[in-house]
């Protein structure tokens, strides 16, 4: 029978991995929550035309790389490609304008983009985002790229740039967008066939292709910043002296757009040059136009995305911790006291003890190699000695010297609250008579 394996593109997550990752989200959403934002979970599937009209039907997203498909009731339904359009369609479905003139928003969970794998990137990825949705101020640009900062900060990652370019907004882009368009069109010789589609259809998307020869002409192509009008050019020196009055420094890229449709002013990208051609490790910038153009009330916005997969792969290259072991390893030396056993790991597990045992039930000498091998510092030993007595034996897993130096009997009656007193003093003997 032919062996069935995972879809090209994704992949299984297995312990010990998993506890990194479920370690690294923790602790991300504690910076997350500190900043006051609050999670908003969204479907896995939306409707196809949600991502059409928020990202653009020209952009490579929506023309290349979604997974779409007919529904049984003849509808089109698309895994979702990114958070940002989810989170707009439920503040402008569920009229959260209207409990409230501000919102911080997080989210965290899967992705679905049909793109080529390549190191750091899968076709199903994690993806944590934040939206701050109903201010217009410069704040509320330096607060999400602060955060931002925080974040990558608490995941240990080092040396990273931060990119930075201001894309205007509908009344200075048009003036730009000429300039660029008549740009192109002296060099539309050197252009990849996509680039000469996207100068029909989107210029400013030329900017950010990968191609080394348009890569070339972008660097010489005019600047989004020289035709910002007065509101715009405000608006982003009220950023930048944000960013430097918290002494984060930036780099001004003139080639940063992004690569969506409803981009306005800020748009930004924290780089990591160990990753290579593809170096962004998280991106954003600010869309007031896109509640409006969702059918909500003229509303400003701005967040930002990580992808969670190169964040880990960056963690992994530093060296990852090891994974957390269980607090106790039950171990059970007769079968016939399997039955307290089951008693006595609930008791724990109930006072917040992290509890395992080898439910193969094998021998106690196998039961102790599985928990030395787990990395379980301390053993609780059932036996039907002890079980006569009231008693149970407390084995140091972590110890070397002679049997008689590294366990003891201890009285069954009380034992969760005495482990839980001896993990309270960290690096304490834990067999040690008291």
């Amino acid at each position: 029978m032919k062996t069935l394996q995972v879809v090209k593109g994704m992949r299984d997550i297995l312990p010990p991995e998993s506890q990194w990752w479920r370690a690294v989200e923790g602790a991300l959403i504690e910076v997350l929550e500190s900043y006051g934002y609050r999670e908003i979970r969204t479907p896995f599937l939306e409707p196809a035309e949600l991502f059409a009209r928020s990202l653009g039907e020209q952009t490579d997203i929506v023309e290349k790389e979604m997974y779409t498909f007919t529904d049984l009731d003849g509808g089109q339904l698309t895994l979702r490609p990114e958070g940002t359009a989810s989170v707009v369609r439920a503040f402008v479905e569920q009229n959260l304008a209207r409990r409230s003139p501000l919102h911080r928003f997080f989210y965290l969970g899967p992705m679905f983009r049909r793109e080529r794998p390549q190191k750091g990137r899968f076709r199903q990825f994690s993806q944590l985002g934040a939206e701050l949705i109903g201010a217009e101020a410069p704040a509320a640009d330096v607060e999400v790229i602060d955060l931002l900062l925080g974040l990558a900060a608490r995941a240990g990652l080092e040396k990273l740039s931060l990119e930075i370019n201001s894309l205007g907004c509908p009344v200075c882009r048009g003036g730009y967008r000429g300039a660029l368009v008549e740009y192109l069109q002296s060099r539309r010789d050197r252009l990849c066939q996509d680039c000469l589609r996207r100068l029909q259809t989107n210029p400013l998307r030329v900017l950010d292709c990968k191609q080394e020869a348009c890569r070339q002409v972008a660097d010489s192509a005019p600047h989004t910043i020289d035709f910002l009008c007065p509101a715009c050019r405000e608006h982003f020196q009220g950023v930048m002296d944000g960013l430097q009055a918290l002494a984060i420094p930036c780099h001004l890229n003139h080639r940063l757009v992004r690569g969506l449709d409803y981009y306005t002013r800020t748009a930004f990208e924290l780089q990591a040059q160990s990753l290579g051609a593809q170096s962004a490790v998280a991106g954003g910038g600010r869309y007031d136009g896109l509640i409006e153009a969702m059918g909500g009330p003229k509303t400003p916005a701005v967040g930002f995305a990580i992808g969670l997969d190169r964040l880990l792969m960056m963690a992994a290259e530093k060296g990852l911790p090891p994974p957390v072991a269980s607090d106790v390893f039950v171990a059970v030396q007769a079968p016939g006291c399997w039955s307290e056993a089951y008693r006595l790991m609930r008791e724990l597990r109930q006072a917040g003890l992290r509890v395992e045992c080898d439910a193969r039930m094998g021998s106690l000498k196998s039961q102790l190699k599985r928990a030395d091998n787990l990395g379980t510092p301390l053993a609780v030993i059932l036996g039907e000695e002890e079980l006569a007595a009231g008693e149970v034996t407390l084995r140091d897993m972590r110890r070397g010297e002679p049997d008689e130096q590294k366990q003891r009997r201890v009285a069954r009656q009380g034992l969760a609250q005495l482990l839980l007193a001896m993990f309270r003093g960290k690096g304490e003997n834990i067999t040690k008579q008291s």
